[in-house]
């Protein structure tokens, strides 16, 4: 299958309409959007309804047949109150939404997965301990900062993203399986953060902050690729958008230039996959 995977948009027109036109151009089987894809409510209202289904609706219009199946994620960035729009197109059938969810296509099955670990950021709607109840220095926990909607408390203390994890794969074959996540996993050329060499109260930070849930799954059940974004900053630092972890390749879209960070892969020749900077 030919695909197309972006991730980090953060509701730039710029870089979605440039998107758009590839898809046009290029058609795609699938379409991956990675999560941080919405724009802050006070920047553009509506956004989901009168830009991005829009737009969508438009390339399915001009493609009819041949338009691409779409999977997408929410990232840390986008207001968990926006999820119950894009559940209601993805009931619609205009993408699927796959937080937390399987889709089984041909013999290829497909993931995805939301959140990330404790983050220096204040919005937490996106955000859980990773194996343990631990949060890096400099990091505000879940159990602290600001959410757009309401959780139990026991879910803030206890859920873990490799609890998540093992959840929802269970005993699953992942020998074809694509996930979609919107955190790298840790100590890879995927989450290196700009924070080498700093120290909060004498103690050095860990540029590495990716997921040890994500990283460990990986390593351990081998699915054919995953899908990441989050650290916009780590191809630059890294000097590369991609890794391999075992058998499994893992591909980065998030980019902290101006241009649009496109990721095109056949699943049939992922190492043959090439990042475009548009």
């Amino acid at each position: 299958m030919k695909c197309i995977f972006v991730s980090d948009l953060h509701g730039k027109i710029d870089k979605y309409e440039k998107l758009f036109h590839l898809v046009k151009t290029e058609v795609p089987d699938i379409l991956f959007l990675g999560g941080d894809l919405l724009p802050h409510s006070n920047v553009y209202k509506n956004f989901i309804e009168k830009y991005l289904l829009k737009n969508l609706l438009k390339i399915r219009s001009t493609l009819k047949r041949n338009h691409p199946i779409i999977f997408l994620i929410l990232g840390n960035d986008d207001a968990r109150y926006e999820e119950e729009e894009i559940i209601k197109y993805s009931n619609l059938g205009y993408w699927n939404y796959i937080n937390q969810k399987k889709i089984v296509i041909d013999n290829s099955s497909f993931y995805g997965y939301n959140f990330t670990p404790p983050s220096p950021f204040i919005l937490k709607d996106w955000e859980k301990y990773d194996v343990s109840r631990f949060t890096e220095p400099g990091c505000i926990s879940p159990e602290e900062g600001k959410r757009t909607i309401e959780i139990p408390e026991q879910e803030k203390k206890f859920s873990t993203i490799k609890n998540d994890i093992d959840t929802l794969i269970g005993d699953d074959d992942l020998s074809n399986s694509i996930f979609l996540f919107h955190g790298p996993p840790y100590k890879t050329n995927l989450d290196i953060a700009a924070i080498a060499g700093k120290f909060i109260d004498h103690v050095p930070l860990d540029p590495h902050v990716g997921s040890i849930a994500i990283k460990k799954f990986i390593e351990t059940r081998q699915p054919l690729l995953t899908l990441h974004g989050h650290i916009h900053e780590s191809s630059r630092i890294s000097g590369n958008w991609k890794d391999k972890i075992g058998n499994t390749f893992c591909f980065s879209a998030a980019y902290d230039g101006p241009e649009l960070s496109l990721i095109k892969f056949n699943t049939e020749k992922l190492d043959q996959a090439e990042r475009f900077l548009i």
